[in-house]
């Protein structure tokens, strides 16, 4: 008997490319179909396109192909959990429907696959198309993730890869709502092992990238996966506060001594500032991690669907 394989894959408004990566995944498909069966689960992300009736479609010409449909667009994480909920597979392969995810890259997955991995991920060594201001961004958001992070994730890493059955059945289990996937697949460790491609650039349709709505999940995304910034906050009261003692008792020192040189204004004011700067950027810190329990505790489900495609029930493990 022939494993299966899954591909999830999460969209949102991509009318105009599903049908080149359905194409592209059809030939990869039928070069290894005396290797492999597949079946696929498209997350249709509340597109308000023409995306869906094309979803319609292909599952009547090909079942193979199976959609879940959620109310609105509940991002990618959300877009991704729910198609992962759906899959059935030996293993699966997650991907975006916007074709800078190769599927012809799945061979070599299931070569690192089948050689004994349950994590091959994918590294980005060129990111086709992408502003200079994005690349900097994302070398930043790795950089910062690597120091900070207790599960740090690889450099360049993307959300592109195949997970085993064990990987993705572990990764549904999770009970938190706030889930950061390059973060948990890091934490689950599994045994993982990177892949080099170049990311080419969108042949259609418009990127969602937005810097304002990025930065602040790429933040969330790294409080998520560590507690040092909270220990740091001690740490640095500690030394500020002894650093302020130390400049207590040397200027008295100084006024005892020789008097009051300059009247100070601009000293205190200063130090006023800067104490005043690292007790908001602390307090913008904690805010953050309130607002991640604030999530937990309403426990409000990460996605909500209206609809599914040849989906049947024993295959949902929905969250």
């Amino acid at each position: 008997m022939r494993p299966l394989v899954s591909i999830a894959i999460p969209s949102f408004n991509e009318s105009a490319n599903l049908p080149i990566l359905i194409e592209r995944l059809q030939k990869v498909f039928s070069d290894l179909s005396s290797q492999y069966d597949f079946e696929v689960v498209i997350c249709d992300n509340g597109s308000t396109d023409n995306s869906f009736e094309f979803l319609k479609q292909l599952h009547q010409q090909d079942s193979r192909f199976k959609t879940i449909r959620l109310v609105r667009n509940f991002n990618m994480e959300g877009g991704m959990m729910a198609a992962l909920s759906c899959v059935r597979g030996d293993a699966c392969v997650i991907m975006s429907a916007d074709l800078q995810d190769p599927p012809e890259l799945i061979p070599r997955f299931l070569e690192h696959w089948r050689a004994g991995y349950e994590n091959v991920y994918t590294v980005i060594t060129r990111r086709g198309g992408e502003s200079l201001f994005r690349r900097i961004a994302a070398q930043l958001y790795y950089r910062i993730s690597s120091a900070l992070s207790s599960f740090p994730i690889p450099r360049n890493s993307s959300d592109f890869r195949l997970v085993s059955r064990a990987a993705y059945t572990a990764f549904n289990a999770l009970p938190e709502r706030v889930r950061f996937l390059r973060t948990t697949w890091a934490w689950l460790g599994f045994a993982s092992i990177g892949i080099e491609y170049e990311r080419p650039p969108r042949t259609s349709g418009t990127s969602t990238f937005s810097a304002l709505v990025t930065a602040p999940y790429a933040f969330r995304a790294i409080l998520g996966s560590s507690f040092k910034l909270l220990r740091m906050i001690p740490l640095i009261g500690v030394f500020t506060s002894v650093v302020a003692v130390m400049l207590l008792v040397g200027l008295s020192v100084a006024w005892i001594v020789g008097g009051v040189p300059f009247s100070g204004f601009g000293s205190i004011v200063g130090l006023m500032l800067l104490t005043f700067g690292i007790l908001m950027l602390f307090i913008g810190v904690l805010s953050e991690y309130v607002s991640m329990i604030l999530d937990e505790v309403r426990q409000r489900p990460n996605y909500i669907v209206e609809s599914k495609l040849g989906i049947s029930p024993q295959n949902n493990h929905e969250h």
